[in-house]
């Protein structure tokens, strides 16, 4: 399947910036197999001061750029064309936990893809033990890791509400957990502490949503901005399996991917430091249109 993606981020400052350095995680990925990126632009208004291209730690696109003079208002636009292949859904072989940590003590390696990245608390994401009592309760003894990432996800998408008010980006996951309201990041943050509290390697997916509802049925959550998921390990032979809990199913050709990452920090869409003072106001337009 062939889609055009276009994104425009926008920021409009109280007071001028007068000094501002940005990395910007927007290109959509080539992944062997799965995606491949066929063409792409990002534009940025006002031009910046200057500007590199580089891969970070995990092999995500990233775009460096630096203001050195006065700004009110800037501007991201991604123009891009995406290759996603289907990934059919295969029969379960993966590992029941026990043997799951068995396979995880036997990895060795420490490159960006490897799961003991992915295994412990990160950055934006402590763990706390009602994430593994929540898990515990939902998965039963002797399931594999894929039943128990299924299972999880599906019980975090019943029992929570997907509400675009609840939170906003630094809202810790724990206190959207104990709310049980939040959007696809807090959805994605609270599936990988609880896999990664009963022993499951979970990392954060950042990208876009092509949604076609059935007939008569309510379109799917994120369509209209940039959407997060959950990569999960399932042992050696399996490997990584993507699940979006907040539609509740297995990652497929809709999803495109951008980053990934152990949580939101590794994976945002602009990171960065200004020099101003006031507020600011942000917007963010997605289009994801097959071809």
């Amino acid at each position: 399947m062939l889609y055009d993606v276009s994104l425009e981020i926008t920021y409009d400052y109280a007071s001028a910036a007068y000094s501002g350095r940005h990395a910007l995680r927007l290109l959509p990925a080539t992944i062997a197999g799965e995606q491949r990126l066929l063409s792409s632009s990002i534009r940025l208004s006002p031009g910046p001061t200057e500007r590199r291209d580089r891969k970070d730690f995990f092999d995500n696109a990233v775009t460096d750029v630096i203001y050195r003079r006065s700004h009110s208002e800037l501007t991201f636009r991604l123009a891009a064309r995406i290759e996603r292949t289907a990934t059919p859904e295969e029969l379960d072989i993966s590992p029941p936990l026990p043997v799951l940590a068995r396979e995880l003590a036997n990895v060795q390696s420490l490159g960006p893809d490897e799961p003991v990245h992915f295994l412990t608390a990160s950055p934006r994401l402590p763990l706390d033990p009602a994430f593994a009592v929540y898990a515990q309760e939902h998965i039963s003894p002797g399931c594999t890791a894929l039943s128990a990432i299924e299972t999880i996800g599906k019980a975090l998408h019943e029992d929570l509400e997907f509400d675009a008010e609840a939170t906003t980006v630094d809202t810790p996951a724990l206190e959207a957990f104990e709310r049980r309201h939040g959007v696809c990041q807090d959805f994605s943050h609270i599936m990988i502490a609880c896999l990664r509290s009963i022993g499951i390697p979970a990392g954060y997916v950042s990208g876009f949503l092509r949604t076609i509802p059935p007939e008569g049925q309510p379109r799917l959550e994120g369509a209209d901005a940039m959407h997060a998921w959950v990569r999960a390990w399932c042992g050696i032979e399996v490997g990584w399996v993507e699940y979006d809990p907040t539609n509740a199913l297995r990652v497929g050709q809709d999803h495109i991917v951008v980053a990934r990452g152990r949580d939101y920090g590794d994976a945002a869409p602009v990171k960065g430091v200004l020099r101003t003072a006031g507020t600011q106001t942000t917007g963010h337009k997605v289009d994801v249109i097959p071809r």
